[in-house]
């Protein structure tokens, strides 16, 4: 990004050296102000029925409202709790959408682990009304599963990009005098510290003092060892339009990485199908780069989970995190394509 007084002498710089160059955004603070007049338009947020708005970003305090309101309409099939808390203690919300059996397979889904990627939450909480609101349309596989949901798992990075930095990533732990925040999707005790992080704590990818230091990491790991059959773990990102199978810590793959790709190439192509965008599968170092500590290898190598996804929704750098509202439904529509693929194949799981 270039402030608009340096524009003109970056251009010609880049012209006499010969170096090509296209503009993405002509005015990145236009972008942010037009998300954040809708955010704060609060007379819709919430329709005659109940419903949320799918069209806008919301805060989180309206996400967590949304959640609570679902269990009140569809008490037999929603509860909610709480998996812990945040460095700033705010709660990490969840909802479980029960398939009203014992022994049912689960999917987990979680989103907002980095703050800025507002599409995350907003494209799970659109695949959470689908699942909650239109069970009548589900197919009887995904009714037969317990799903349960976390839109926003890094709530205070969450709150900071919308009151003071847009582009945040990291949660808000303070441990010194120091820049603040940890890379919570590389707290993870697996392969902790190693390619793809730092461990200077002005780092985007600061991995922390720790394995687990950051109370968010923590509960979510804890509260994932607790759930009986669960066969899919699903971490929900932008931008880039990838559904990236494990692993990420380095150029390795488990053993049943044919089978996991075979789902994946399915679910990418559902999304084709169903008028979406279309989204590269394979691993993060083949296709992205390479990050130790996440939670999707986790959830693989120490929890356990058969299918464990991470993906990276729109776009592919036109705005990046900067996606328009207008592009949150169309994102939920190809995403829930996909979800509707992967919790089949978990519904189907014998290991």
């Amino acid at each position: 990004m270039i402030p608009s007084s340096k524009l003109h002498p970056v251009k010609q710089y880049l012209k006499s050296n010969q170096v090509p160059f296209r503009i993405m955004l002509d005015d990145v603070q236009q972008a942010i102000d037009l998300d954040k007049e809708l955010v704060y338009k609060n007379d819709y947020l919430f329709d005659d029925d109940g419903k949320l708005s799918m069209d806008r970003y919301h805060r989180l305090s309206v996400i967590h409202d949304y959640l609570s309101s679902l269990v009140e309409m569809h008490p037999d099939t929603v509860s909610d709790g709480t998996l812990g808390f945040s460095w700033e203690g705010r709660p990490l919300k969840y909802i479980k959408i029960s398939s009203g059996k014992d022994d049912s397979k689960a999917v987990f889904i979680d989103a907002g682990i980095h703050a800025r990627e507002w599409i995350s939450p907003a494209a799970v909480l659109y695949v959470t009304q689908k699942l909650t609101e239109k069970r009548d349309k589900l197919p009887k596989e995904l009714l037969d599963l317990d799903f349960y949901i976390v839109p926003v798992l890094n709530p205070d990075g969450y709150e900071y990009t919308h009151t003071t930095k847009r582009l945040w990533r990291k949660n808000r732990s303070q441990r010194g005098p120091g820049c603040q925040g940890i890379d919570l999707n590389r707290n993870f005790d697996i392969y902790w510290a190693g390619k793809g992080t730092s461990r200077h704590e002005c780092s985007q990818v600061y991995v922390g003092p720790a394995p687990f230091s950051e109370p968010e990491s923590l509960a979510i790991a804890d509260f994932l060892m607790t759930i009986k059959n669960l066969k899919a773990y699903i971490s929900v990102h932008s931008y880039s339009q990838l559904l990236l199978l494990p692993y990420s810590y380095d150029s390795v793959k488990p053993s049943d990485y044919e089978e996991l790709k075979e789902t994946a190439d399915r679910a990418a192509e559902s999304m084709v199908m169903a008028g979406g965008e279309y989204y590269q599968v394979g691993t993060s170092p083949d296709i992205l780069y390479p990050a130790s500590g996440s939670s999707a290898d986790w959830a693989k190598a120490v929890a356990g989970v058969k299918y464990s996804y991470t993906f990276e929704l729109r776009d592919t750098g036109k705005h990046g995190f900067l996606l328009p509202a207008s592009q949150i439904i169309p994102t939920g529509k190809e995403f829930f394509e996909a979800i509707k693929v992967i919790a089949a194949a978990a519904a189907r799981s014998h290991d």
